[in-house]
């Protein structure tokens, strides 16, 4: 298959149009007119990833994060990115990234699906439309049971496969409206305050945020980055089996890129 028609069937469903300004989504290494076989999905373009790509002969790489964010100054083996980019085109690899784009088309609501949010609705607005429909990140949605701040920080310790999440707020505190944004989402923390929530759920908290949250009524479970989007491959791995049955389709292990000690 063609890399273009799979492209435009992946412009169609996650528009490049909505990414933020400053994101680098697309076709970033690579020749659209290039034969597609086989497909590795991970969240970010690793050395694994590619190693992984080559010995499976794969032809195209998708992932969420862009590998290259900003020009580069050099393409060696002594640079990291470079590296990697360079690996890829020796090997015929084409490269294709999806960020904040699937964050608003599809994170969203796999975040809020993941957290069992009942009645999800749009959390962090970003823009309109050509309709005047708001989109943005996040989801904001009922919890039920109404758990302790401690029992749903055991939910989403599950729902993401994590060693262990930081809460900040009373423990005991009752939550009954929760709100999730995926990767770096301390910009929610208003939204969430506004809207009501109990608790938000994202990653890469700093420490004035949280406690500034906390004090001001909104609870935070920290749950790291890959925690709240590595759903990205398990949705894109069943997506491509789907909508590309010729294709053969790879996923990398989900597996958190820490350890506890």
């Amino acid at each position: 298959m063609k890399l273009y028609r799979i492209i435009e069937k992946l412009d169609a469903d996650f528009p490049r149009e909505l990414a933020c300004e400053w994101d680098n989504c697309g076709l970033l290494v690579g020749d659209a007119e290039a034969e597609i076989d086989t497909v590795l999905i991970n969240l970010d373009v690793t050395d694994a990833c590619v190693e992984r790509a080559v010995k499976e002969r794969a032809q195209l790489i998708l992932t969420h994060h862009p590998l290259i964010f900003r020009p580069l100054g050099r393409i060696c083996e002594q640079d990291f990115i470079a590296r990697r980019v360079r690996k890829m085109i020796k090997n015929d690899i084409n490269y294709f990234a999806m960020h904040t784009n699937f964050d608003i088309a599809k994170m969203a609501d796999l975040n809020a699906d993941d957290l069992d949010l009942k009645s999800p609705e749009l959390l962090w607005p970003e823009g309109t439309d050509g309709s005047g429909e708001p989109y943005g990140f996040g989801r904001i949605g009922m919890v039920e049971g109404e758990p302790t701040l401690t029992a749903f920080a055991g939910r989403v310790k599950e729902a993401m496969r994590l060693p262990y999440v930081r809460i900040y707020g009373d423990p005991e505190r009752v939550i009954r409206v929760g709100a999730v944004s995926s990767g770096a989402g301390k910009g929610a923390v208003a939204d969430a305050l506004k809207k009501g929530a109990d608790v938000l759920v994202t990653g890469d908290l700093d420490y004035h945020t949280a406690i500034d949250a906390a004090g001001q009524g909104l609870a935070l479970i920290d749950a790291g980055h890959y925690g709240t989007e590595f759903t990205y491959i398990r949705y894109m791995e069943q997506y491509v089996k789907e909508n590309f049955p010729e294709l053969h389709c790879l996923a990398m292990e989900i597996a958190q890129p820490y350890q506890v000690v």
